[in-house]
C-alpha cells in the first residue's frame, strides 16, 4: 500500500511540474473535449436571446445581427490567424484563443446595453474559430494516421455536440436558476479553464513550432482552381446549407417557438438545439462508412424536406412536428457538414488545399449568417411567415441545383 501511495504522489509531483503528457486517447478525448466547449459559447447565447430583447428593447433585425455579427470573427481567424498554430504550436495557439474566448464570455457577463452584445460576439467568434481550428488539426495528429476518417467524425460529432448542450444549459439556468444572463457565463469560463488545463498537458504535435512571429504569413489565402470549380459547387452550397439550418435554430429557434408555437420555456429552446446537435452527432458516428459524396448527397435532398417541415410546423403551431422538423435538420446538416468537407478535401490540389479549404469554409460562414440576415429583415418588413417561406425556398432552390452538380460531379468521378 505504501508503495502505490509513493507512486501516486511521485505522479502529482510530476504533474504539478508540467512534466506529464496527455497522450493517446486520453489526449484525443482532452482536445475532443476543448472542440465542444468552444462550441458550446457559441450557442450559449441562443435561449438568452429573448431576454436580451426585453432587456435593452432592441428589434427582431438587431437580434439577427447580433448572432450574425459572430462571423467577423470566423473571417478574421479565416484570412488572418487560421495558420498560427502550424507556426507557433497547438498548445501556444490555443491558450491565447480561450483567452480571447474567455474575455467575450465577460462581456457578456458584465453587458449593460446592445453595443457589448455585439463586441462579445465577434470576441466569441474569434476566439472560437481559433480555437477549434487548432483543435481540429491537433486532434487529426493525436489520431493514429491510418484512421484520419475518425478524426474527421469525432471533430464534427463534438463540433455538434458543444453547439447542443451549450444552447441547452444556457436554457436550463435561464429558466430555473437564479441571474439568468449572468450564471450561464460563469459557468461557462470556469469549465472552459479546467478543459484548457488538460490542454496543457497534452502532447505537442508540431515538430518545430517557432516564437519568431515573422515566420508568420498573415496573407490571406482564397481560391478556387478553375480545374475543380464544378466539382466546388456541390460541397460549397452544402456547406452553406448545413450551416443556415444551424443558424435558424441558433438564432431564430427561441422567439420562433415564442411568436409561432406559443412556447416561452427558455429550458425548451435551448432543448431543441440540443435535439438538433446530439442526433447529428449519432448520425455522424453510425454512418462511418458512408462515403463522402454518398454523405453530401443524401444531405442536400434531405435539406428540401427538412425546411418544409420548419415551414409546416410554424403555418400549424404544431411542436411535434418541429421536434420532426429538428430532427431531419439534424440529419441533413451533420452528413452535410462532414460529406462536403470530406469532398472538399478529396478535390482540393495538395499545393492548394489550404486556399480551397478555406473558400469553402467562407461559403460555409455566410450560410451561418446571410440567410438568418435576411429572415430578420423579410419579418420586419413583412411577416413572419413570408420570412419563413422565403427562407425554405432558398434552401430549396440551393439544395435543387447542388444535387445537379453533386450527380455529375459522383458520375464523372
Amino acid at each position: 500500500m505504501s508503495h502505490v501511495s509513493a507512486r501516486t504522489a511521485e505522479a502529482l509531483r510530476h504533474m504539478a511540474q508540467g512534466s506529464i503528457q496527455l497522450e493517446g486517447t486520453a489526449a484525443a478525448a482532452a482536445v475532443g473535449a476543448m472542440i465542444a466547449t468552444l462550441f458550446a459559447g457559441s450557442t450559449l447565447l441562443t435561449p438568452l436571446y429573448v431576454i436580451y430583447q426585453q432587456q435593452f428593447g432592441f428589434s427582431r433585425i438587431t437580434l439577427t445581427l447580433i448572432y450574425a455579427i459572430y462571423v467577423l470573427g470566423n473571417l478574421a481567424s479565416l484570412m488572418w490567424f487560421g495558420r498560427l498554430s502550424d507556426t507557433f504550436g497547438r498548445r501556444a495557439t490555443m491558450l491565447p484563443a480561450v483567452g480571447v474566448t474567455i474575455a467575450g464570455a465577460l462581456v457578456f457577463l458584465f453587458a449593460t446595453g446592445t453595443p457589448a452584445l455585439y463586441v462579445g460576439r465577434v470576441l466569441t467568434g474569434l476566439g472560437v474559430s481559433v480555437g477549434a481550428g487548432t483543435a481540429t488539426a491537433w486532434l487529426a495528429e493525436l489520431i493514429p494516421a491510418r484512421d484520419k476518417s475518425r478524426a474527421t467524425i469525432a471533430a464534427v460529432s463534438a463540433n455538434f455536440v458543444g453547439i447542443g448542450l451549450g444552447a441547452a444549459v444556457g436554457g436550463l439556468l435561464a429558466q430555473y436558476a437564479p441571474w439568468p444572463v449572468h450564471l450561464p457565463f460563469v459557468l461557462y469560463i470556469v469549465v472552459l479553464l479546467a478543459i484548457a488545463l488538460l490542454t496543457t498537458r497534452t502532447r505537442e504535435t508540431v515538430a518545430r513550432p517557432h516564437l519568431d512571429p515573422g515566420r508568420l504569413s498573415l496573407r490571406p489565402q482564397l481560391g478556387v482552381p478553375r480545374t475543380i470549380r464544378g466539382e466546388f459547387v456541390a460541397p460549397a452550397v452544402g456547406g452553406f446549407g448545413a450551416m443556415a439550418l444551424i443558424g435558424f435554430y441558433a438564432a431564430l429557434a427561441p422567439s420562433v417557438l415564442a411568436t409561432r408555437l406559443h412556447e416561452s420555456n427558455h429550458a425548451i429552446a435551448g432543448a431543441m438545439l440540443l435535439e438538433l446537435g446530439v442526433i447529428a452527432a449519432i448520425i455522424l458516428v453510425l454512418t462511418p462508412r458512408l462515403s463522402s459524396r454518398a454523405a453530401m448527397l443524401w444531405a442536400l435532398a434531405l435539406m428540401i424536406p427538412a425546411v418544409l417541415l420548419i415551414v409546416a410546423a410554424q403555418l400549424t403551431a404544431s411542436m411535434p412536428l418541429m421536434l420532426i422538423a429538428t430532427a431531419a435538420c439534424a440529419v441533413a446538416s451533420g452528413l452535410g457538414y462532414r460529406g462536403t468537407l470530406q469532398v472538399v478535401n478529396e478535390i482540393a490540389p495538395p499545393d492548394r488545399r489550404a486556399e480551397v479549404v478555406s473558400s469553402y469554409l467562407l461559403c460555409c460562414f455566410c450560410g451561418n449568417a446571410l440567410p438568418v440576415i435576411g429572415i430578420g429583415v423579410l419579418t420586419t418588413i413583412t411577416n413572419a411567415s413570408i420570412a419563413s417561406f422565403a427562407f425554405a425556398g432558398l434552401i430549396v432552390v440551393f439544395a435543387a441545383a447542388a444535387l445537379v452538380f453533386g450527380a455529375r460531379y459522383t458520375k464523372s468521378r
